[in-house]
């Protein structure tokens, strides 16, 4: 069984790379990072450059011409179409209501910079006070909400800037 993986050059093309594809070039290692490779009868001069083993990215250099190459494999696309990322970062540009209930306090201000955590408002719901946080760290860029206002759920409260 053949292990195939992807490689996207410079986030332009992509690439399928089967594991017996790579036996099909003559390679000598010259040193950690150089090597001379053969492709029917061409010769290439390769260099990495710059190497994320975790993230799978690399920087390398063909003959003066530099790549940015990231590889990923059956696993990677499975767990980013379940919407999941190692290492990823939040991307997060609203926040909306939990459940229905009543604005009792904001917290902050349009153009206000904010961390993650930081208390954004209190919205009570079943006669509970829930402190809603900030998700990521971010600048508010609009309140939709005034206080004292009954909200539904769902309903857009903050939007911060992307």
């Amino acid at each position: 069984m053949s292990k195939t993986f992807k490689a996207s050059v410079n986030n332009t093309f992509d690439f399928e790379i089967k594991d017996g594809d790579i036996s099909n070039f003559d390679t000598l290692q010259i040193s950690e990072s150089k090597f001379h490779v053969l492709k029917q009868n061409k010769s290439y001069d390769a260099e990495i450059t710059r190497a994320d083993f975790y993230k799978k990215s690399y920087e390398v250099k063909i003959n003066n011409n530099t790549y940015h190459i990231n590889i990923s494999n059956k696993l990677d696309d499975l767990i980013k179409d379940m919407g999941f990322a190692i290492g990823a970062t939040k991307h997060i540009d609203s926040v909306k209501a939990p459940m229905p209930g009543l604005i009792l306090e904001i917290n902050v201000k349009a153009h206000q910079e904010v961390k993650e955590n930081d208390p954004l408002l209190i919205l009570e719901a079943m006669k509970m006070e829930n402190i809603i946080t900030a998700p990521t760290d971010g600048i508010i860029k609009s309140i939709s909400v005034n206080k004292g206002e009954a909200v539904e759920k769902n309903q857009l409260l903050i939007e911060f800037e992307i």
